[in-house]
């Protein structure tokens, strides 16, 4: 105010919350979206029905999946969202409990904040928890173990896959996704990679889960491009080529003026020529399987199965690398440059009918670096949350294999941590460490919340937990056994889980929770409503 007068420095119409009331806000949507998904935690978690505006039904407990269907409107609701699709590009599993965790953090410093605690002083003492937990998880906590042991790799995807809608058949596709992860490592240096995007995943419905099956090679959602074509080649020799067999138009505008019949004729035989000279290198070289990623001319395709040869085309890009890898070919522009040196292996090339469509198998590979998963389910909605829960075993396999470094699951972890931090609290002095506190008690909620849905009384459970973990027999490994809701060493119950889920929960939810408090002024412009149509405020003459 300058004598009274007010001076507006933002846009009629711009909403401004400040202060109290815009951390306040901030905070509810953000627990908000956590209470929504908080539910879904654990093997006994709910599933959730999501329609959007098409109509189309998604029926999950996966937490990323969940927040990324609903339509969020609110900012800081929509950062939370962030933390579950970080979780799940790093680590595929846990992002209920990252969303979880941040909900939690944001309520405890909502009752510092009320004690006139600074939201800089919560935030550094969220930071000071953060590092001491960081260090737990990898000195005290994690147990690191030989990547070639099968049994507890599959036991790693079985906990990821605990709490999805496949509890019936998770034995059989943990030993699936463990077998195809192992297939895929390779050595980069002194470094081991799994790069689970190596793995096909094709899903088609009809049939049961349990007709799931790890092909050892790649499968692709394409039928051969003539029905004269064999349906089977064995022995297949295959050409990767990235080019069309096509007679390509000019680039230039060109006309060709034809005076005769017989002209006619000699162009249509030099077409016809040109489409037989195709047919002819691509079985010059010893190939028996054609695989294009664009189109192939009808003429050529005629020849081609002639000639006996197995042609697909219209293959996608990532599929075409993927076969690379799988049979050892080299994928060539032009079949000009096609030689025998350039041609992928494979036992077997044959045309089979999943459910209502044809699909091409390319199998027996001889060191496939490249391999597919076939999902089957009863209806679409199961295969797509089979396809959910697949993903997040893959991850998490890939993540032991590359860092050989696990901890024991049901909460166990999380209650380790809470009673370390809460011990290492007053050493950190200050009013710091009345947020460390806040954070020990935050890291709580994930076996309350695996207790809650299991429909066991969490108070009880978080108490015999409690006791488990402090005193002269602490077991770091005493989680929530959800069979009967009481304490149980998670090791022999072969409950675990990679370090890399649970150090990357508590990061982001950290941080995330440190930028919602760390807001004390929300600024929204207003919405532009569309005008009349044809440009500016339409005049009626």
């Amino acid at each position: 105010m300058l004598q009274g007068t007010p001076i507006l420095v933002l846009k009629e119409g711009t909403e401004r919350e400040r202060g109290k009331s815009a951390t306040q806000n901030n905070i509810a949507a953000a627990r908000a979206i956590a209470d929504a998904v908080r539910s879904t935690l654990g093997p006994r978690g709910m599933d959730k029905m999501l329609v959007d505006s098409m109509g189309d039904i998604t029926i999950t407990n996966d937490g990323v999946t969940i927040l990324k269907e609903v339509d969020v409107e609110h900012p800081a609701a929509k950062m939370i969202v962030e933390v579950a699709k970080t979780q799940d590009q790093q680590c595929g599993d846990g992002t209920t409990t990252a969303v979880v965790l941040a909900g939690e953090l944001l309520k405890r410093a909502e009752a510092l904040l009320e004690q006139n605690i600074h939201p800089t002083v919560i935030t550094r003492g969220y930071q000071i928890a953060l590092q001491e937990g960081q260090r737990l998880l990898e000195k005290e906590i994690g147990t690191t173990v030989k990547i070639d042991d099968e049994k507890m790799l599959i036991d790693c995807a079985t906990t990821a896959m605990g709490s999805k809608g496949v509890f019936g058949s998770r034995d059989e596709l943990a030993k699936i996704a463990v077998h195809a992860v192992r297939k895929i490592v390779e050595k980069r240096g002194d470094r081991v990679v799994a790069d689970v995007d190596q793995i096909k995943v094709e899903k088609r419905h009809g049939g049961t889960i349990g007709d799931t099956e790890l092909i050892d090679g790649i499968i692709l959602d394409k039928e051969r491009g003539h029905p004269r074509m064999p349906r089977m080649v064995k022995g297949a020799k295959i050409a990767l080529v990235n080019s069309a067999l096509e007679i390509k138009k000019t680039e230039i505008e060109s006309k060709i003026n034809i005076k005769s019949v017989n002209q006619i004729q000699s162009f249509l035989d030099e077409e016809d020529k040109t489409f037989r000279r195709m047919a002819e290198q691509v079985k010059a070289s010893g190939a028996n399987v054609l695989i294009t990623q664009k189109g192939i001319d009808d003429v050529v395709l005629h020849y081609l199965a002639k000639e006996g040869v197995f042609a697909l085309k219209q293959v996608k890009e990532s599929d075409m690398q993927k076969l690379a890898r799988a049979t050892g070919g080299k994928i060539v522009t032009g079949l000009k440059e096609l030689s025998s040196s350039d041609l992928g292996a494979a036992q077997l090339v044959e045309e089979k009918k999943v459910g209502d469509e044809d699909m091409t198998y390319v199998t027996g590979c001889a060191n496939p670096r490249s391999v597919s998963i076939l999902i089957r389910g009863g209806t679409e909605h199961v295969t797509q949350e089979v396809d959910r829960s697949i993903h997040d075993a893959l991850k998490v396999v890939a993540s032991v294999i590359e860092d050989g470094v696990i901890c024991p699951g049901g909460g166990a972890t999380e209650i380790d941590l809470s009673v370390k931090l809460r011990k290492f609290a007053p050493s950190v002095g200050g009013r710091e460490q009345l947020a460390v506190e806040a954070f020990a008690q935050s890291l709580e909620s994930v076996p309350w919340a695996l207790a809650e849905n299991g429909g066991y009384d969490a108070i009880n459970t978080l108490i015999e937990l409690r006791g488990a973990h402090d005193g002269p027999s602490a077991n770091r490994n005493v989680g929530v056994n959800l069979g009967d809701g009481k304490a149980a060493d998670m090791w022999k119950m072969h409950v675990v889980e990679p370090l890399r889920v649970k150090r990357q929960a508590l990061t982001s939810a950290v941080e995330v929770a440190n930028m919602v408090l760390r807001i004390d002024d929300i600024i929204a412009s207003k919405k532009t409503s569309a005008g009349p149509p044809g440009g500016a405020g339409g005049h009626d003459h």
